[in-house]
C-alpha cells in the first residue's frame, strides 16, 4: 500500500472528481502479433489498464468535469496511416516514439537519421487538437491510444538534469534566473544574470511553490494532468522501466513494418548515467524529510494510477 499524502487544503484528487467514467475496456485488436513470446507482455498490459480502469471507477462521479475537449487532447500526437493516438509524456521515451512515428507516416525511412531538433521543433506530427471536433471525436473512438509513463521520482529527476545540468538557452534564462532569484539567499550577480546553476533543493522549492515565479512545464507536470487517464481510454500503458519490450509488442499490435524496432539510443547526453532508482536516492538525499514527502504527494495521483510503489 502507498502512504497517503499528508493532509493540505485540497485533496490531490478534488480537481478529478465529477468526471464521467471512459467506456468499458475494449479487447485490444492483436490480429498483427506472431508468435507466442508475447504472451507475458500481453497478460501485464491487461492487468495495468485493469488497474487503472478500477482506480478511475474509485475516484469519480458521474458529475461533467468542466474542462475543454480541445485542452484534454492537446498532448496527443496523430498518426493516421496506423490510426494511433500516443500521449506524450516527456522523458519516458517521447523523442524516439516521435521518431517511430515519423516513420510509421511515411515522414522518414528510418529512425536512425532524425534530429532531436526535427523531432521536437520539425512540426512534421500533427496533434490531435489541431482537428476540428468531428476529426477529434471521430479518432479518440476509432484509433489505439496509448501512453508511455515512468516512475514519477525517476521521471522528475531525469527532467532535472536534462534541464539544468547542461547549457540550456531556455531553461536556464526562463526558469533558472526566476529559481535562483527567488530561493537561493545572496545569490552573486553571475548567477542571477544567466541562471545557470540551480540546485536540485532549490528546484524542489519552485516545484512545490503555490506560488511560483513562473509556471509549470510539460517536463515535470504530472501525467494525470498532460494525458487524463480517467477520461481518455488508453488501450496500451507502457511503462519506461519495461519500454523497449513494450514498445517492440505494440508496434506489432498496429501493424507496423516488421523491420520497425523501437530506437535503442539515448537521445540527448548520450555519456551520462541513465536516471535510475540509485540516481534518485541520490538526488532526494539533498531533500528534507518534508521536502522528499511533499514532492511525494505532489505526484501522488501518477503513483496511484500506474500502479508505482514509493521511494
Amino acid at each position: 500500500r502507498l502512504p497517503e499524502p499528508q493532509k493540505t487544503s485540497e485533496s490531490p484528487l478534488s480537481w478529478f472528481r465529477g468526471v464521467y467514467l471512459p467506456p468499458a475496456l475494449h479487447p485490444l485488436n492483436k490480429t498483427f502479433v506472431k508468435g507466442g513470446e508475447w504472451q507475458h507482455i500481453d497478460s501485464t498490459q491487461e492487468q495495468r489498464r485493469a488497474f487503472l480502469q478500477d482506480f478511475c471507477k474509485k475516484y469519480n462521479s458521474r458529475k461533467k468535469l468542466q474542462t475543454h475537449l480541445v485542452h484534454l487532447v492537446s498532448r496527443i500526437y496523430v498518426e493516421d496511416r496506423h490510426k494511433v493516438l500516443y500521449c506524450e509524456v516527456p522523458k519516458a521515451g517521447c523523442s524516439n516514439w516521435k521518431r517511430v512515428l515519423m516513420v510509421l507516416s511515411g515522414l522518414a525511412a528510418s529512425t536512425n537519421n532524425i534530429s532531436h531538433d526535427d523531432v521536437h521543433y520539425g512540426k512534421h506530427l500533427r496533434k490531435l487538437d489541431s482537428y476540428d471536433l468531428k476529426g477529434i471525436y471521430t479518432r479518440l473512438n476509432t484509433y489505439t491510444k496509448f501512453i508511455f509513463v515512468r516512475h514519477p521520482m525517476e521521471r522528475l529527476v531525469s527532467a532535472f538534469r536534462d534541464k539544468f545540468e547542461h547549457p540550456n538557452s531556455y531553461y536556464h534564462p526562463v526558469f533558472g534566473k526566476a529559481i535562483i532569484k527567488k530561493y537561493r539567499h545572496n545569490a552573486d550577480k553571475e548567477a542571477l544574470r544567466t541562471g545557470s546553476g540551480v540546485k536540485f533543493k532549490e528546484f524542489i522549492q519552485y516545484l512545490l511553490d503555490s506560488h511560483r515565479p513562473v509556471g509549470m512545464d510539460i517536463h515535470w507536470e504530472q501525467v494525470s494532468k498532460l494525458c487524463y487517464p480517467c477520461l481518455i481510454n488508453y488501450d496500451f500503458i507502457g511503462k519506461f522501466e519495461t519500454l523497449e519490450e513494450d514498445a517492440n509488442y505494440f508496434l506489432q499490435l498496429v501493424g507496423a513494418p516488421a523491420d520497425l524496432k523501437f530506437p535503442k539510443f539515448k537521445d540527448r547526453h548520450s555519456s551520462d548515467e541513465r536516471t535510475s532508482a540509485e540516481v534518485v536516492r541520490q538526488y532526494l538525499k539533498e531533500l528534507s524529510k518534508e521536502e522528499r514527502q511533499l514532492t511525494y504527494d505532489f505526484y501522488y495521483l501518477d503513483y496511484l494510477m500506474f500502479n508505482y510503489t514509493s521511494p
